[in-house]
């Protein structure tokens, strides 16, 4: 057969994960068929001018995604079609104990939520109403869901009314809802210079333009959103001012008084992503308190409470509502009655409050040890929050750095994953220190990270 090439073109994305998207398509269009031999990865990457590195990593992807199997003296081949094993699943899904230390995911700890979910279970079971939950719903149908709602986004200073909430399969689909609302293809969409990882993948797939704005120590800069706004026809602005990520800084208050002030004088609409913003005990108001004619604020369930409730909340401005609830219906119909009845109790009961309080806790023990561990280094970090940002020594490449801790059993992310543009990643590293099941795999892992930066390292390894 011909040597299957991916052709990644101008296509923007970290290049792992671009080829590894490339062998997904060629399967679903037929160029890779079932037990079609891989190129060898050393060949792959000197086609693509790629580093090794790399292309083992992109073939790592894709055997993680289901489409690659190797065998070992044999190479890599097309996996076979057909189902995965049941356990295969479990124990893929499963935060394990044992294997890689995992500090790429920035999920919460495992906490009580397994014994908060065990009990609900166990008082649905008593429920007269359970096929209701199996029909469909909507806020109007199940107000008890966004009354609930409504109480918990009150926590945060938000003072809002229970109809204007609606609900999402969590926040990332609340933003791609938000997405569908207010922007048409080929329009501006602004954004932090380093934000949250899928915002690219959502505005390739819906043809919007980014366009980064400058950040300052305190977060985005007020005047590169003001000259955007004069220069360009953007309408809309995408951020994160609580624990962004992968920065971790927190606007203050006073930042967002301007940022909201800007919004108002040039029309702008704000998507604010609140989804870390249960975690720090005390943070300013959202900017949707400055300018709530102007914001679509979003957060969810998944950073304070449980990842896997896929439950979010949309609160906005009476004009956008309607649309906002259109793309719900587009694009899922309606998130699962289950999982927010499940959220509602959780909130109503205290459950919640309970839970979040733990990931508060176990947040600011992680951050202390790590700062412990990594003293001397340039780490940012808030003591509340789940990930820290560690610039790199001259002496490392991150790409390198991240290729070198994962020999030694430690997974990382690189800064290429967060920035608008490539060609400006900075050198350095995101730790998410949350989704490891416990506190001693992350010393483990924080002390591997602390030993390889004490290390000469490999200048010469950055990626092309």
């Amino acid at each position: 057969m011909t040597i299957w090439q991916p052709d990644l073109g101008d296509k923007s994305g970290p290049k792992y994960i671009l080829i590894a998207e490339a062998i997904g398509e060629g399967i679903a269009q037929g160029t890779l068929k079932e037990r079609d031999r891989m190129p060898v990865q050393r060949d792959l990457a000197y086609w693509l001018g790629l580093s090794l590195n790399t292309v083992s990593r992109a073939y790592a992807e894709a055997i993680r995604r289901g489409y690659l199997q190797g065998e070992v003296g044999r190479g890599t081949y097309v996996r076979r079609t057909g189902p995965i094993p049941v356990q295969q699943v479990q124990a893929g899904m499963a935060r394990s104990s044992s294997g890689p230390i995992d500090f790429t995911l920035n999920l919460p700890a495992a906490g009580e939520g397994a014994a908060a979910l065990a009990k609900s279970l166990e008082t649905l079971q008593g429920s007269q109403s359970l096929a209701a939950y199996l029909d469909y719903q909507t806020e109007v149908e199940a107000p008890r869901h966004a009354e609930a709602a409504a109480a918990w986004l009150r926590n945060l200073g938000l003072d809002i009314e229970n109809d204007g909430v609606i609900l999402t399969n969590g926040a990332q689909h609340g933003l791609l809802v938000s997405l569908l609302a207010t922007a048409r293809p080929g329009d501006v969409l602004l954004t932090e210079t380093m934000t949250y990882g899928p915002i690219k993948a959502m505005a390739r797939h819906l043809g919007l333009k980014l366009r980064p704005l400058a950040m300052d120590d305190g977060g985005l800069s007020p005047a590169a959103l003001d000259a955007a706004c004069r220069e360009s026809a953007a309408k809309v602005l995408y951020c994160l001012p609580t624990l962004q990520t992968p920065t971790t800084i927190t606007m203050t208050e006073a930042r967002r008084h301007e940022i909201a002030a800007i919004a108002k004088k040039h029309e702008l609409l704000i998507i604010e992503d609140d989804v870390f913003g249960f975690l720090p005990p005390e943070r300013p108001a959202p900017l949707a308190c400055h300018a709530p004619d102007n914001t679509v604020f979003l957060t969810s369930t998944s950073k304070c409470l449980a990842p896997g409730l896929r439950v979010g909340f949309l609160y906005a401005p009476p004009r956008l509502r309607r649309p906002l609830r259109a793309a719900v219906n587009l694009s899922c119909w309606m998130p699962p009655p289950l999982m927010a009845e499940i959220a509602s109790s959780w909130i109503i009961d205290g459950t919640a409050d309970k839970l979040n309080q733990f990931q508060r806790s176990e947040a600011q023990a992680r951050q202390e040890m790590a700062r412990r561990i990594l003293a001397g280094h340039d780490v940012r970090a808030d003591p509340h929050g789940f990930h820290l940002w560690l610039s790199l020594p001259q002496h490392w490449w991150a790409e390198s750095f991240r290729a070198a801790a994962e020999r030694q059993g430690v997974k990382v992310l690189t800064g290429e994953t967060f920035v608008i543009n490539q060609a400006k990643a900075p050198n350095a590293i995101r730790l998410c220190l949350s989704h490891e099941p416990s506190r001693a795999r992350v010393s483990r892992g924080l002390e591997i990270i602390a030993g390889l930066l004490d290390e000469t390292g490999d200048a010469g390894g950055l990626v092309v």
